[in-house]
């Protein structure tokens, strides 16, 4: 009998999710919020409280967070990450300064503490990859000139979570600051070892685990990753970083036949993902927070919006190209909810779950709609420079004196391909 309730629970979840996606595909925006909402429904509190097969669902939920990392991993080569970090760390750095900051600020002003500030920092400052992905494919910006800009953000930002996210699961758990240094000498450890295995051994390890049967090929990656994963978490350091890794390591054909194997896998339990952190999150504590979740989305959309318009200017691209970039960068997703999640489970505060909650269904929404509008706007203000640029100056005197010559430089605002 309780084995026929878990199979009717875990199919209607499976079924609603797939229903709940096809919709947000119709609408052409992230199935994110929807799942984020499916949990709320079926969670504490909500319409259809789960039983049987909540525990099935936080191990799918783990997993989630594994393929997600690991599939985002396999979109970079050592090579590409160590490249960017070398060219485009200025970059990171205002990212940072302007995103995480104001997640701090609100922390303390809200009286939470400051490993409440350190995680609410984490979950305004990165960027969602997979949201932003969708929609550069969506919007056919992938070859524009700003979206390695882009790009290169997003690579900083996954960097940076092999190092922040041991550093909040150390203060997350409460260990002292003598173990919290060792779990994070750990991790960078860890992360300069794989780093270099993947830079000078990369193809020795990809034509280890390359098959020309899917199914070998499936297994041996899937378990590796679950491995690699399971070993990284027992050493203290997070499973995602460890995933994320083992990502990094594989490259060529392995990579594309492997993205192409677990994509479907990576989905499903992604979205499992999203529906258990909805689980934990009681509807009715929603509103009190509403207030400040939607403040916080608005200012940090507005600095996500500067990162990329300054970091696109910095890499020689056109106006309309930087609003671009800014725009697109706006949505918060995964990473948001997997930080948050870290601290929920840890109890840290009560009200940071559902404020997450609330904060990355507003940005998930408002996203995509910033960086199809960015557009418009970045068009406004370049046809207004070319019009500053075009004014004729009064007549005078100077006027007689035969015209000096224009230089034939085209303008890089003008340029399709500055843009």
């Amino acid at each position: 009998m309780h084995s026929a309730v878990f199979l009717i629970e875990f199919g209607a979840i499976i079924l609603a999710l797939g229903l709940l996606g096809r919709v947000a595909g119709r609408l052409k925006f992230s199935p994110i919020p929807l799942y984020l909402l499916a949990g709320l429904a079926f969670g504490e509190g909500g319409l259809l409280p789960l039983g049987a097969s909540e525990e099935f669902v936080a191990i799918g939920a783990e997993i989630g967070v594994i393929l997600l990392l690991l599939m985002l991993g396999l979109e970079y080569t050592a090579s590409d990450l160590v490249s960017n970090l070398r060219t485009q760390y200025p970059a990171g750095l205002v990212d940072f300064a302007l995103n995480a900051i104001p997640g701090a600020l609100a922390a303390f002003l809200l009286g939470w503490g400051p490993v409440a500030a350190v995680v609410l920092a984490g979950v305004t400052w990165i960027s969602s990859s997979g949201v932003i992905a969708k929609v550069l494919g969506d919007l056919g910006w992938v070859g524009n000139r700003e979206t390695p800009v882009i790009l290169s953000i997003l690579v900083l930002e996954d960097l940076a979570m092999a190092v922040y996210l041991p550093i909040v699961t150390a203060l997350v758990a409460g260990v002292g600051i003598a173990q919290g240094s060792l779990t994070l000498a750990i991790a960078l450890g860890v992360a300069a070892l794989v780093l270099f295995v993947a830079v000078r051994y990369g193809r020795l390890i990809s034509r280890f685990v390359s098959s020309d049967d899917p199914e070998k090929l499936l297994l041996v990656v899937l378990g590796l990753t679950l491995l690699v994963a399971g070993v990284a978490q027992q050493l203290q350091v997070s499973a995602a970083v460890g995933a994320f890794l083992v990502g990094i390591a594989l490259s060529g054909e392995v990579a594309e036949g492997t993205h192409t194997l677990l994509s479907p896998l990576r989905d499903l339990f992604a979205a499992v993902f999203f529906v258990f952190f909805g689980l934990h999150t009681d509807p009715a504590s929603i509103p009190p927070v509403l207030l400040p979740a939607l403040a916080l989305a608005l200012v940090t959309a507005a600095t996500k919006v500067a990162t990329g318009y300054w970091a696109a200017k910095r890499a020689g691209v056109g106006v309309k190209g930087r609003w671009r970039a800014g725009g697109t960068l706006v949505a918060r997703g995964e990473f948001s909810i997997v930080i948050a999640g870290l601290a929920v489970t840890a109890g840290i505060e009560p009200k940071l779950g559902p404020l997450a909650t609330a904060y990355v269904l507003i940005l998930v929404v408002i996203g995509p709609l910033t960086a199809r509008y960015s557009e418009v706007v970045g068009t406004r203000f370049a046809d207004r420079t070319a019009e500053n640029r075009s004014v004729v100056a009064p007549r005078t005197a100077l006027d007689d004196v035969p015209p000096t010559p224009v230089s034939t430089t085209p303008d890089p605002d003008k340029d399709g391909t500055q843009d």
